[in-house]
């Protein structure tokens, strides 16, 4: 039984107190420098995403439903009605699997905030400091729901940010709303009957992961509005007999700690162990992609490579290991940012892992996918996971040499962040993709410059072309 149980009080009042409460300057000025460039780092992604087909048949199957509004489109010559905005920048910013992951949580905070803060700040005409608080306190309420599940929503079939991203933006919207306290708690039991995800596209490389967050930050926006105005939610949405943790995670809620929900609330800021991607793949691939690569620098040359074991958590095999013809041959790019063979492959033969790598030649160069047929994979005995995500490469030679590379402790996690300056270096990378460096530098100054901002939508306008 957690704290907040044996005092008589949920865990949705414990989280709305903190959202309801929190004064502006009551969160460190580290983690509110910190919070616009993980918003930065989802901005471009989502430009970078305008590249693809996906972007453009979710923007024009949504501005067919509502037609046009006043939120911007990341990115594209368009505005939406707010949910539908919120919809469309989270599908952009999770859209190449770039965006930042909370490590304990497994989950994308930032793809479903933003949107969703970005949305809320339009409608509300919130000054720039206290959209920044909003979506603090929004990644401050997902990381902690997501660690409560202890990674057993991968386990299970469900993608943690489509579960738990409804709740946190629920709450940021909320507190741009006004919500009261009581409002709060009830917008978080609305909001348990709009979560979902499920994690079946990792079979075919279908789309439906990417537009998760996005549509965790329409729910979110949804369950605020409907609390306004007292529509009555569920009272216990997360300890409750069917709530959240018991309802999805079935046969493994016995591993939940709902402790972890509100631990350390106002104290422990877990913006800051939310981990900035070095490379465009699910994260649970990161250190074994490092591995490559520093075996790569050491002088391997993969012409001679007879086999290749990865060592990887136990928990993310099913997700970045299995099925493994999929793995080794992935039908798509999607299925390839899954892939411990073959990003691990295409690391080794082109020294790089960049969204290069994951373009059609790549996914046929027959170089990359024979040195993938070549790699095998064993859970990793003495993994940190979910504090970190670990992986190791065992590769034996054709002389029957073995060479070996570990990772403890991916690159990005809370002990290895990317500075400030890394981050800024990666947005006008993925920025240079979609848009010209004038335009590149407006947005950077406006995300970047946002606590600052008299008025949060004037100065987020500038991210929609179609917005002078």
């Amino acid at each position: 039984m957690s704290n907040a149980e044996s005092m008589g009080e949920s865990i949705a009042d414990r989280l709305a107190a903190f959202v309801a409460d929190t004064p502006d300057d009551a969160i460190p000025e580290t983690v509110r420098t910190r919070a616009p460039h993980h918003m930065l780092d989802a901005v471009g992604i989502a430009l970078a995403s305008t590249r693809y087909d996906f972007a453009h048949k979710t923007l024009t199957a949504l501005r067919g439903l509502a037609g046009e509004g006043t939120v911007p489109v990341i990115g594209m010559p368009a505005r939406l009605p707010a949910r539908d905005a919120a919809t469309v920048n989270g599908l952009l910013c999770h859209g190449l699997d770039y965006d930042d992951t909370h490590i304990g949580g497994v989950i994308h905070p930032t793809s479903s905030v933003l949107p969703a803060v970005m949305s809320a700040a339009s409608m509300t005409g919130a000054d720039g400091r206290s959209v920044v608080s909003a979506y603090v306190l929004g990644v401050e309420v997902a990381a902690r729901l997501g660690a409560v599940a202890r990674g057993g929503f991968h386990q299970v079939g469900f993608h943690p940010t489509g579960m738990i991203g409804v709740f946190g933006c629920t709450l940021a919207v909320g507190r741009l709303f006004g919500l009261t306290r009581g409002q709060l708690a009830n917008a978080q039991g609305i909001a348990l009957s709009m979560a979902g995800g499920s994690l079946e596209f990792l079979e075919d490389g279908a789309w439906n992961k990417r537009l998760h967050p996005g549509w965790a930050a329409a729910a979110g926006i949804t369950a605020a509005a409907l609390a306004r105005e007292g529509f009555v939610g569920a009272s216990r949405p997360y300890e409750g007999r069917f709530g959240l943790f018991s309802a999805y995670l079935g046969k493994e809620a016995g591993r939940a700690d709902l402790g972890l929900a509100t631990a350390g609330l106002g104290e422990v800021w877990e913006l800051m162990a939310t981990a900035i991607k070095p490379f465009p793949a699910c994260h649970f691939t990161h250190a074994c992609v490092d591995a490559a690569l520093a075996l790569r620098r050491d002088g391997l040359d993969p012409a001679r490579i007879r086999r290749i074991e990865a060592l990887v958590p136990e928990q993310v095999v099913k997700t970045v290991c299995e099925p493994e013809a999929n793995k080794k041959r992935p039908a798509n790019s999607y299925d390839a940012q899954f892939s411990v063979p073959f990003l691990v492959a295409a690391a080794l033969v082109r020294g790089r892992l960049t969204l290069a790598e994951l373009e059609n030649d790549a996914l046929g160069d027959a170089g990359i996918l024979d040195v993938a047929s070549k790699v095998s994979y064993r859970p990793d005995p003495d993994s940190p996971f979910p504090k970190a995500y670990s992986g190791e490469l065992i590769v034996t030679l054709d002389d029957g040499r073995e060479l070996r590379h570990r990772e403890h402790i991916n690159r990005g996690a809370a002990d290895r962040p990317l500075t400030n300056a890394d981050i800024v270096e990666k947005y006008r990378a993925n920025a240079a993709m979609a848009v010209g460096e004038t335009a590149s530098a407006r947005m950077e100054a406006a995300v970047l410059g946002l606590d600052a901002a008299p008025r949060a939508a004037d100065a987020l306008s500038v991210l929609s072309p179609s917005v002078r």
